[in-house]
């Protein structure tokens, strides 16, 4: 066995689809676009062995059927979502349901646990395990995703299950909006320092065309204004947004979501 290593493949406009491989075998997270998969695994000379999706949206599934024509492979997603290719479908990890809840990739002895967390869509799951988050379009560099289909509640409870998760915790999403995300994160909290540290780092990267990810949840946590609704100046600034003081984090959340919805 070999230690899987993580590589990002580039789809549409900002999309990241996530291969983790060795050197003969890969499973990819999200393919929304079969085509990049494809050509990336004959030029590394790969066998994928499985496809995991993290919720419906097509630019996260839209390449399942195309790359099952190639190969005959299980694919993973959750299990309350509408996605026809699926072969397993999963629902949150817990000591009744380990089967359904955990996937086990044998070829790279990994084991990626799964969590619940709607908000963006209904159904939406994250895939955890090695010190490696798969989180889709839930959480994103300095930002999260739109609630296409959840409340506000739903998500705050998602993003906190994701800030739970250990600090040092990698995070690979499923778009490069980091830098946009900043620029929106600092008219929130324009007082917090290391914001302004990780708007430097950002900005070096992708002046060299490099990806933002992966971050961590220990960054997150610090920079993140989706992660740090308890915070006074978030608050207030939510508070200024909204025309009336907000007092709990669902409602701070909320404002900030809309506000970030029209920034």
């Amino acid at each position: 066995m070999t230690t899987p290593y993580i590589v990002p493949i580039r789809a549409f406009t900002d999309n990241y689809i996530w291969v983790i491989r060795d050197h003969c075998h890969a499973a990819v997270v999200d393919p929304g676009d079969a085509s990049p998969v494809l050509d990336y695994l004959r030029r590394e000379k790969l066998k994928l062995i499985a496809i995991l999706n993290t919720h419906h949206h097509k630019d996260h599934t839209g390449g399942n059927a195309a790359l099952l024509q190639e190969f005959t492979v299980p694919v993973y997603g959750p299990e309350k979502e509408s996605i026809p290719t699926l072969t397993h479908r999963l629902k949150e990890y817990t000591e009744k349901e380990k089967e359904e809840g955990n996937v086990y990739l044998s070829e790279f002895s990994l084991s990626l646990k799964v969590l619940d967390i709607p908000g963006h869509t209904a159904g939406h799951i994250a895939y955890y395990g090695a010190n490696l988050l798969f989180c889709g379009d839930t959480l994103f560099g300095c930002g999260c995703g739109r609630l296409f289909e959840g409340t506000a509640r739903q998500m705050v409870d998602s993003l906190e299950k994701l800030s739970d998760l250990p600090k040092e915790t990698l995070i690979y999403c499923g778009h490069e909006y980091t830098l946009n995300n900043i620029r929106f994160a600092r008219a929130v909290e324009p007082g917090n320092q290391a914001l302004i540290e990780r708007k430097a780092a950002v900005v070096k990267l992708r002046g060299q065309n490099l990806p933002t990810l992966p971050c961590t949840i220990a960054l997150e946590k610090a920079t993140n204004p989706f992660l740090r609704c308890n915070e006074p100046e978030v608050i207030r600034n939510a508070s200024n947004y909204a025309g009336t003081p907000l007092t709990d984090r669902v409602s701070v959340f909320a404002a900030i979501r809309e506000w970030k919805n029209h920034f």
